[in-house]
């Protein structure tokens, strides 16, 4: 019997010692929208069997090493021959130009880069590239470059396909990863929105400096009384309790003669009438 009619089992791949490994153990993978968003590409290949594969070889710890660069993800992954396949998934990172426009539109608003700090991805900041004209992930295929050194014919093969899954679960556990294949990583971005809100800052003191009058010109009516309001807090808004004040300060994990620290004070700030009373 000629070798062409003859079925050969897979070839079973090289044990790893201390390789990466999904932290799933079963079902999918990806546990934020975010990282589910990067998956829905991977599974708009159509490449089923493969896939499978690869999350089987993401699990086993196959995959060697990954580092995330701008522009480039690079990993090794070991397969069924003695040297690992080289695999490199490549997307395009902005330049200093777009990640300033970025840069600016996240000044705008702190909430995004609170956001990002307590490791969550708000998903308004899609809509943030958006309107600037940029994408945050890869929306199909041709906006990914896919290689791997393997003989596998299939894109992706069952390697690259190991790397994405682990990548998921990179930007599940940090979302500035996926900024840093931008092209900006936790540091840079973090100093970038410093200075920016710095120079704000600086802008507004100098604005304010410019209508600042000499005091050499206020000496005629420097001492002399403030006009006074024709209509103040308390006629516009009605009586302001006396403790109003306290009311606004956070609770206390202090306690004093058996009360929390801010009710033993109330009685401090009661009018004096109320203080004689009291006594």
């Amino acid at each position: 019997m000629s070798d062409r009619g003859r079925w050969y089992p897979p070839a079973r791949p090289i044990v790893v010692e201390g390789g990466l490994k999904a932290r799933s153990k079963r079902g999918a993978i990806g546990e934020t929208w975010w990282s589910g968003r990067f998956i829905a590409v991977l599974d708009g290949f159509g490449m089923g069997g493969r896939l499978t594969r690869g999350k089987n070889y993401a699990r086993r710890g196959q995959v060697i090493s990954l580092v995330i660069e701008p522009g480039m993800v690079s990993a090794r992954v070991q397969g069924s021959r003695a040297r690992p396949y080289r695999v490199r998934i490549g997307l395009r990172a902005y330049d200093k130009a777009e990640w300033g426009r970025v840069t600016d539109a996240l000044v705008e608003d702190a909430w995004y880069t609170a956001k990002l700090l307590a490791g969550a991805m708000p998903e308004e900041i899609v809509d943030l590239f958006d309107t600037l004209g940029l994408a945050l992930f890869p929306a199909r295929q041709s906006d990914l470059t896919l290689d791997c050194s393997c003989p596998d014919w299939g894109v992706p093969c069952k390697h690259l396909a190991a790397v994405f899954y682990l990548l998921a679960e990179r930007f599940d556990q940090d979302p500035f990863e996926i900024l840093a294949w931008r092209g900006r990583d936790r540091e840079e971005l973090l100093a970038a929105l410093s200075a920016r809100r710095q120079g704000g800052l600086a802008a507004d003191r100098g604005a304010t400096d410019e209508t600042t009058v000499p005091l050499s010109e206020l000496l005629d009516t420097y001492w002399s009384a403030p006009a006074q309001p024709t209509e103040g807090p308390h006629q516009r808004f009605g009586a302001v309790a006396a403790d109003a004040v306290l009311a606004q300060a956070p609770p206390i994990a202090l306690r004093a003669r058996g009360m929390e620290l801010r009710d033993a004070l109330r009685p401090a700030y009661a009018p004096p009438a109320a203080q004689r009373d009291a006594q």
